[in-house]
């Protein structure tokens, strides 16, 4: 299975970005985990930029959209609100086809972070009938070096709660 883990942070030592990194290493080799830490790359979306080619940036992330079996999103809360950088990403996907009933599911790195959890499923429930509230994985790093979350997820318990969560999205998605 192919997945594309979407990375809601535009920091470079982000805990989510990290978690999914690690995310990745674990998955091998049952699933392909590539990660997208790129939100912060893409520029401001707007209805007029899709009249003519897109932004190159935009085709890159579109065409990891396209290649995926299904997307895991991990996003940290700003203001008790989704991210700028990731909802701009959301906003370049809304009236495309790749989106359309994509598997999607979160993951969240955090033991609070409610209200942008619950916006993200209003939203992604409303871009993607392949949105689904299960599986869900919740891991309480925040505030962690990426090295140290690298190493607390490679713990038997912590690896084997994302091999169960990959093994329920994977079921999810119809390909296990």
């Amino acid at each position: 299975m192919k997945i594309l883990a979407i990375s809601g942070s535009g920091r470079g030592a982000s805990t989510n970005t990290a978690m999914l990194n690690a995310v990745s290493d674990i998955a091998r080799p049952h699933h392909e985990v590539t990660v997208f830490s790129g939100v912060a790359r893409l520029p401001v979306f707007s209805p007029d930029a899709e009249s003519g080619p897109l932004p190159q940036s935009v085709q890159d992330f579109i065409g990891m959209i396209r290649e995926a079996d299904g997307l895991i999103i991990s996003s940290p809360e700003y203001v008790r609100a989704i991210p700028g950088g990731l909802k701009n990403a959301i906003d370049w996907l809304v009236s495309r086809e790749e989106i359309i009933g994509k598997p999607i599911a979160l993951m969240h790195a955090s033991h609070r972070g409610d209200d942008v959890l619950a916006q993200l499923r209003l939203v992604l429930s409303t871009v993607s009938a392949g949105f689904t509230d299960e599986p869900f994985l919740r891991i309480g790093l925040m505030k962690l070096p990426p090295e140290e979350i690298s190493r607390l997820m490679l713990e038997p318990s912590h690896k084997a709660e994302v091999t169960d969560f990959l093994r329920r999205f994977a079921d999810y998605c119809g390909l296990t």
